[in-house]
């Protein structure tokens, strides 16, 4: 058995508040943007997305459920046709919410919530990508042909690492020149 929502309802018993927050809706639909309490702005919030996750949907079950909640066919018309086109490629967030600052009269605390209908824009995860892909290509160029110049300009982290390589690639020529000698060593005495 669904549960009320806990403390006060809005405006009086649970229907005056569905009530009320589909007209609040309505309105936001309408409007694209209103001015209310920050209470019932965050009452409002979580209708008014799953109404636009059923226009998003498009179908005509979704459009009854819609109706069922709204009741005006010229409001979920607008909803369909014009506001789930815009916010298509949303995955969520569809309302955003901006306090204002207290009411004159009674100093209540105002909230304005509004659609949010500008196009996403995508993560930059590519930007973080490409340095790291260029990182290689700069470590592939061989140490001996840089000048000198080149070297000198380059930070001291980059020098122990050209250190550390040049270092490693000397070991391996001595090594070898060791290795070399005796293998001859070895095949003159076996002759």
């Amino acid at each position: 058995m669904p549960k009320p929502t806990k403390g006060p309802r809005l405006g009086g018993g649970p229907a005056h508040e569905r009530l009320l927050l589909a007209n609040l809706a309505a309105a936001l639909f309408t409007h694209k943007s209103i001015t209310t309490t920050e209470t019932k702005a965050k009452r409002l919030r979580p209708l008014a997305e799953r109404l636009v996750t059923f226009a998003k949907r498009g179908d005509l079950h979704a459009r009854r459920r819609v109706l069922s909640v709204i009741g005006d066919k010229e409001v979920v018309h607008v909803l369909f046709t014009e506001i789930a086109p815009l916010v298509a490629d949303r995955p969520g967030g569809y309302t955003r919410i901006t306090k204002v600052g207290n009411r004159k009269g009674d100093n209540a605390p105002m909230a304005v919530i509004e659609l949010v209908l500008e196009p996403v824009t995508p993560k930059a995860k590519a930007k973080k990508a490409a340095p790291a892909a260029a990182a290689p290509v700069a470590e592939e160029t061989p140490v001996e042909e840089a000048p000198e110049a080149e070297v000198a300009e380059s930070t001291d982290a980059e020098a122990g690492a050209e250190s550390q390589a040049e270092g490693a690639a000397a070991e391996a020529a001595a090594e070898e020149a060791v290795e070399a000698p005796a293998d001859e060593k070895a095949e003159e005495k076996s002759e």
